[in-house]
Parts: C-alpha cells; structure tokens; sequence
C-alpha cells in the first residue's frame, strides 16, 4: 500500500479507536443512573432542543423510526417522557422531558459534560478548533458522497 493511501486509513483507524476508548468512558458510568445509551441520547436531546416531534428525535440520536418508537414507549412507561399530539398537526407526536426526566437527566448530563471536558483536557482552543473544521470537511465529504451513491443506484435502476 502507498504512503498517500494510508494516511487517510491510518486516520481512519486512529478516529476510530479514540471515538471507541472516548465513548466507553464516557458511558461507563449511565450505568449507575439507570439509563442506557440510548435513553442518555434521547434525553439529553430533548434536554438541549426541547420538546421534539417523534419523526425527528431518530436522526438526531441514531436511531431507526422503529427503534425510536420503542425508545420512547419506554421513556413514557418510566414516567421520564410525555408524548402528546401537535397542536399544529394532530398526526404528528411531540415528545417532551417530564419534570422526572428533567430531575434525571440535568445532574447525568452535567456530569457527562464534565467528563468530556476531561477528555480534551489537553487539547489547545485551536487544536479544538481545527479538529472541529476537519472533522466537519470529513463529515461533509461522506454526506456527499453517500448521496451521490444512492442517487446512482437509482439513475442505474431505472
């Protein structure tokens, strides 16, 4: 393999292994608040954007329109969500923190945010700044070139 095609893989494969090392930290400790990965995603979302239709919430956490459903139904049990219909349109569900959800996820969201901030303890402002820029170029550039793809696979279908 040539030097030019490594890096990118080499990259790759070093994003990779500092997302997995990041994000087993980080959710080690949902554990002992009772809530998964998942539900921390899903509440912490509604935490930071506010109350949001169902349809919405599962591309903002990553997750499937039936995972989410199930995600929610869960919430909603455990008294930590209430879905209500749109005022402005009856077919459409909005899911928002009960003031139990907010008990729970506020100090679990502090505490998370804490443990980030650990993370990049040794990172400068710029280097910040710079891994945001790439990380965003890179972000874009599969964006795009996943569109492209489907939109090939349906040009080549028809």
């Amino acid at each position: 393999m040539g030097k030019i095609s490594r890096e990118p893989v080499h990259c790759w494969l070093v994003l990779r292994k500092a997302f997995q090392a990041a994000a087993k930290y980080f959710y080690a400790g949902l554990e002992e608040t009772g809530i998964d990965n998942t539900d921390f995603r899903i509440l912490e979302a509604l935490l930071n954007k506010g109350p949001l239709p169902v349809n919405s919430i599962g591309p903002k956490v990553y997750l499937t329109p039936g995972s989410i459903s199930t995600a929610v139904d869960r919430l909603v049990e455990r008294g930590l969500v209430r879905r209500v219909a749109s005022l402005e349109d009856r077919r459409v569900r909005v899911v928002s923190l009960t003031p139990k959800g907010k008990r729970l996820i506020v100090p679990v969201f502090r505490k998370h945010a804490a443990e980030i901030k650990k993370v990049f303890a040794d990172t400068s402002s710029k280097e910040l700044r710079a891994l945001e820029t790439i990380l965003k170029k890179i972000g874009k550039r599969a964006e795009n070139l996943g569109a492209e793809s489907i939109q090939s696979v349906y040009v080549n279908d028809e």
